[in-house]
């Protein structure tokens, strides 16, 4: 879905503020900033490097500000947030902004009409600007001044009399290690290179202000380069990890939009709506060490969590035919399997992995199963059937975390010092949303994971395996509807823990109606799907609380603590809207459909906002249900993707 704002669209700071856009390389890195120029995250850069593909993650340039020079006037078109001004204010000749394969600014000064392209190469750490010249009745000049920050993403700069060495040659700006972050390199061809290098002080970053954090960076300019420009030039300007002499930034280019064209070719649909999704899915799948690959959870501060991995990649690999990728990122957390547990997350220093999950393990079952049904690959499976009959040994006789099968079949996990599930928000020693026991979606997964092995036996040829998980299965089916079914209030308990039952009404029993093998009768799984419409029902996503009960959150803002206590306490999540779907064409048969079609319609706007062309992570529980968290979230993406590509028909 294309993009595009004119100018009555572009004139109020705010709003500019508020849109962010994201090229992302393949690796982890990328650019990003807000449509006004002016960055409002520490992790807004021209070029966020991962070192260490997908981590080791560094903002070397943060911006490139442009200024248009005609004789003795300056015209400035960037835009900086200092302490008490706007200082550029350039977004005000800023005459249009559009997304299509890559966002684009024209600027409109006197007679001068300039466009600028940003991209992002795949599989590199470069970022490419391009200018050409629309409009213009005589020559003019381009200053483009490069200001640094060379630091881990999480961090700021703060000026010092650190000597920061830097050369200029054959159109290149060399600029060398700094503070341990690696070399980088600005090619801008024909370009005078002017050194007056200088710290630039106290720019504010609104967003990290409003999040409870530091705010406040310098940043370190060289000098500014100069190139004449008239109606017709065309200037592609390289910025790298990587010495780009001799390297042509359109030619790069017509590369990267070769390959994006591709990717959306191979679009499950050609509708906007689908081609939009596809386009961002791109954005999540990058590199993990050598053959392999893995799933950024989401942008700007998220790693590759396996949670996140295992229930996006049927969306981002699977409808979008990238199947070599899906085995590559299944093979990359096969390898770091322990104890029957899947990874919950990896460290941005690629320090050892985390494992306080209980369900991340039991969807890598079900992104297998729908391997399967994509790809028809049955050797593959037949290579990992022995993890899997590991996997569920090490549940049944206990594993870490209190995680362990209960005498009633069921799974058992935590306790409430830690936080396994899916909501596991913790602040301190405050576990927010203590779910140990018996949680619903886990149970259901509990009851897939044996249902897709018992499929997985019976492909190849273990009959009596077959037929163990299949009476283990009949257990949990039986024993789930008889305790999980609340009567009063015609839905499911959310966890169960010994006697206590908790009927606070979340979106986590969807996922009994919405798996490959649903463990709800059509009559209570259509009583659940108007409970859950009732409740937690929003435009961009389920709420994870009834907004009725009185810890119900229906903001999420403030500082860290405030947030994550709404973090699953009433803010609604969009990937949630994926099972959500799935489970109304499953059991609303043609009603449905029109159900699901509304649902998308009504989604839609959203890609103008927030993360232009993507899907935010959450979104306040009340109206107008303001997009929060990261900008871009890979299962919001993969969810909305898959249920439309899967469940909703032409």
């Amino acid at each position: 879905m294309s993009v595009t704002f004119a100018k009555s669209d572009l004139q109020n700071f705010e709003e500019l503020q508020s849109r962010e856009w994201i090229e992302t390389n393949g690796l982890g890195g990328w650019a990003s900033s807000t449509l006004s120029g002016a960055h409002t995250r520490r992790y807004h850069g021209l070029l966020v490097a991962a070192v260490k593909p997908p981590a080791g993650r560094s903002v070397l340039i943060s911006k490139l500000d442009d200024t248009i020079v005609r004789g003795k006037k300056r015209f400035h078109l960037a835009t900086n947030q200092y302490r008490s001004t706007l200082s550029p204010a350039g977004y005000t000749y800023l005459e249009s902004f559009s997304h299509n394969l890559f966002p684009t600014f024209d600027y409109r000064v006197e007679d001068i009409l300039i466009s600028k392209t940003i991209i992002a190469m795949h599989g590199e750490n470069t970022t490419l600007v391009l200018y050409e010249v629309l409009k213009a009745d005589s020559e003019f000049s381009l200053h483009l001044r490069p200001l640094s920050a060379a630091r881990p993403y999480h961090h700021l700069r703060h000026a010092d009399s650190t000597p920061w060495p830097a050369s200029f040659s054959e159109d290149v700006l060399d600029i060398a290690s700094y503070d341990g972050q690696p070399e980088f390199f600005i090619r801008v061809p024909e370009a005078t290179f002017h050194p007056d290098a200088d710290w630039f002080y106290r720019f504010q970053y609104l967003a990290e202000r409003q999040r409870g954090y530091d705010y406040e960076e310098d940043l370190f300019s060289h000098g500014h380069f100069e190139v004449a420009l008239r109606k017709g030039s065309k200037l592609g300007v390289i910025v790298s990890t990587a010495p780009p002499p001799q390297r042509d930034a359109f030619k790069l280019f017509q590369l990267e939009q070769e390959r994006r064209s591709v990717l959306l070719s191979k679009a499950p649909r050609k509708d906007d709506f689908a081609a939009t999704l596809h386009l961002a899915a791109d954005q999540f799948i990058v590199e993990r060490g050598l053959q392999l690959k893995t799933l950024i959870a989401g942008y700007h501060w998220f790693t590759d969590w396996g949670r996140d991995a295992m229930i996006s990649l049927p969306g981002l690999c699977l409808t979008t035919k990238r199947f070599d990728d899906a085995k590559r990122i299944l093979l990359a957390f096969t390898e770091k399997i322990s104890r029957g547990m899947l990874p919950n997350n990896f460290a941005d220093d690629n320090s050892p992995a985390g494992y306080n999950s209980v369900d991340g393990t039991l969807w890598y079952f079900v992104a297998l199963y729908k391997y399967l049904r994509y790809t028809d690959d049955l050797s593959f499976i037949e290579q990992l059937l022995p993890v899997l009959h590991d996997i569920l040994n090490w549940h049944v006789r206990g594993t870490r975390f209190d995680i362990f099968v209960a005498p009633d079949g069921l799974l058992h996990a935590g306790n409430p010092a830690v936080q396994l599930t899916w909501m596991d928000a913790k602040v301190g020693d405050w576990v927010v949303t203590p779910r140990q026991g018996k949680a619903v979606e886990v149970n259901a997964l509990w009851y897939n994971a044996l249902k897709i092995t018992e499929h997985f036996c019976g492909l190849c040829n273990q009959a009596e395996e077959a037929e163990d998980l299949a009476a283990r299965a009949r257990v949990v089916h039986e024993r789930f509807n008889e305790i999980f079914w609340n009567g009063e209030q015609e839905c499911l308990f959310d966890c169960i823990d010994g006697s206590n039952r908790d009927a606070r009404i979340r979106p986590n029993q969807i996922f009994a109606l919405s798996l490959p093998f649903p463990l709800m009768s059509e009559e209570r799984a259509l009583k659940i799907l108007r409970m859950v419409e009732a409740k937690l029902y929003t435009p961009f996503g389920l709420r994870t609380l009834d907004p009725q009960h009185p810890n119900y959150q229906g903001q999420y803002a403030g500082t860290q603590q405030t947030r994550d206590a709404a973090y699953h306490q009433g803010t609604a999540w969009s990937w949630l809207l994926g099972p959500y779907m799935t489970a109304i064409a499953r059991f609303e048969g043609q009603a449905g459909q029109n159900k699901l079609r509304q649902i998308v319609e009504r989604f839609k706007p959203h890609f103008g906002e927030a993360g232009i062309g993507t899907v935010s992570e959450i979104f306040d529980g009340n109206e107008p249900f303001t997009a929060r968290g990261s900008i871009s979230q890979a299962w919001g993406v993969a969810e909305l993707l898959r249920a439309y590509s899967e469940d909703v028909t032409r």
